[in-house]
């Protein structure tokens, strides 16, 4: 039983985190910019939803005439879109940010792939993997109940959020606002249904009390918590205090600890000074994720 729920759970992972690539390239954009809708060498983004999902792959590139390398190496790649902006979105960290952020090491296509026409011009690998991971743990901590679904299907969102915010240092407001209705919407659902492990009247405490928490963080320093962030606590504060006050404690503290931990880390590197701004948001939803497993396996 255990074990179908957690591969069905890794399944759903892949194929949604297939999805998420293109949307974090389209969000990936500083805040005076508008949403991506062509990919780097200006063809237009097709596909469901006015292009959001979809393939990171170019069709248009990949049937364009191959170029060399040099010329490639040459000619550059713009990556702003010409669109509508869809809404504003909030910086979530002080710091210098680069006008057209690279993909995430590890899973950003090599630079010989990168100058070949029909190249990737977001990561593919990383993100479905990661994604899949997630969602197999989460199956197997959780089990078979009502929360679970709930679990699942905020799992690509958060992978997105982390994806966007590693890049560009912000969270869109497109997607923090409805996760937080999202999250208090389907978990009264859950709450409703029999053998649910959580208390929703208490996710809705956590909520007010992470946000709050960060809110007062943001009235004191800034430059150093973005405004993001304090969105994004709405609804990681509910995840967690679904699962009671204890969950809630252990998965902000886990956050704030990955996250110093890496600024430590690349300090000691001198890859950072102590005013370098740093994206939060991952480590958030990482310490949210530790604590939601917990939650689980402790139900």
């Amino acid at each position: 039983m255990y074990a179908m729920l957690t591969a069905l759970a890794a399944l759903w992972g892949a194929a949604s985190g297939l999805l998420v690539p293109r949307a974090a390239y389209r969000f990936s954009v500083e805040p005076e910019e508008t949403w991506r809708d062509t990919c780097p060498e200006g063809h237009a983004l097709t596909g469901a939803l006015g292009g959001w999902l979809g393939s990171a792959r170019c069709a248009a590139c990949a049937e364009a005439v191959p170029v060399t390398t040099a010329t490639a190496a040459g000619s550059g790649a713009g990556g702003g879109g010409t669109g509508e902006p869809v809404g504003a979105a909030e910086d979530t960290a002080a710091g210098p940010k680069d006008a057209d952020p690279a993909p995430d090491p590890g899973d950003a296509p090599g630079d010989a792939d990168a100058a070949r026409p029909g190249a990737r011009y977001a990561p593919g690998v990383l993100v479905p993997v990661v994604t899949a991971l997630a969602c197999a743990v989460l199956a197997a901590a959780v089990g078979p109940r009502p929360e679970l679904a709930v679990w699942l299907l905020l799992a690509p969102v958060g992978v997105l959020l982390a994806a966007i915010d590693r890049r560009v240092h912000r969270l869109p407001d497109q997607l923090t606002l409805p996760a937080a209705g999202a999250v208090t919407a389907l978990l009264g659902v859950a709450t409703l249904l029999p053998a649910h492990a959580g208390n929703w009247v208490s996710g809705l405490l956590g909520g007010a009390a992470l946000g709050g928490f960060y809110f007062l963080l943001f009235l004191i320093n800034p430059n150093g918590m973005g405004f993001g962030d304090v969105k994004l606590a709405l609804s990681l504060g509910v995840a967690l205090g679904w699962y009671g006050w204890t969950v809630l404690f252990v998965g902000g503290f886990a956050g704030f600890l990955l996250g110093a931990l890496y600024g430590f880390g690349l300090m000691v590197l001198k890859r950072a000074g102590r005013k370098t701004g740093i994206p939060f948001g991952p480590f958030m939803i990482t310490g949210a994720l530790l604590g939601i497993l917990l939650g689980g396996l402790a139900a």
